[in-house]
């Protein structure tokens, strides 16, 4: 199977335009990036799908971590599929799923199969240290 070098290209700038709305907040941008078809699967998370679960996902992140901040350490695709591995950080300063705000600093790694269609995210299957993040704003030893 070959794999268009401009299409791979395009749908890793895509996966970028997304940790660059998530880091700034930017839900404005959301019908740009994701297909109103899109679903987050995340065994951590709360279901969410579509645009507005899109938002919902900016929005918790900001809401949680106001100076929430991603670092790509890996990126590679092939087809449709661009793989992940990212370094987040930020400091606890809101609700996050549950957790009130700790003031702590946090600083968790996470890793993203992203699948890209016509140019927009259609599926984000993500696996983060939810427990490293828990230990670290003492929720759990």
């Amino acid at each position: 199977m070959s794999t268009n070098p401009n299409t791979v290209e395009s749908n890793k700038a895509v996966v970028r335009r997304f940790y660059q709305a998530v880091d700034a907040g930017d839900t404005g941008s959301v019908a740009a990036i994701f297909a109103p078809e899109w679903v987050n699967v995340d065994p951590a998370m709360p279901p969410l799908s579509g645009h507005d679960g899109a938002r919902q996902l900016i929005t918790m992140l900001k809401t949680g971590f106001p100076d929430f901040s991603s670092q790509i350490e890996l990126m590679a695709a092939e087809g449709d599929l661009v793989a992940v591995r990212c370094a987040h950080r930020g400091t606890h300063l809101g609700d996050f799923l549950g957790v009130p705000a700790t003031g702590k600093p946090v600083a968790i790694s996470a890793t993203g199969i992203y699948t890209v269609q016509e140019g927009k995210l259609v599926q984000n299957q993500v696996i983060f240290d939810a427990f490293g993040l828990l230990q670290q704003v003492g929720v759990v030893p």
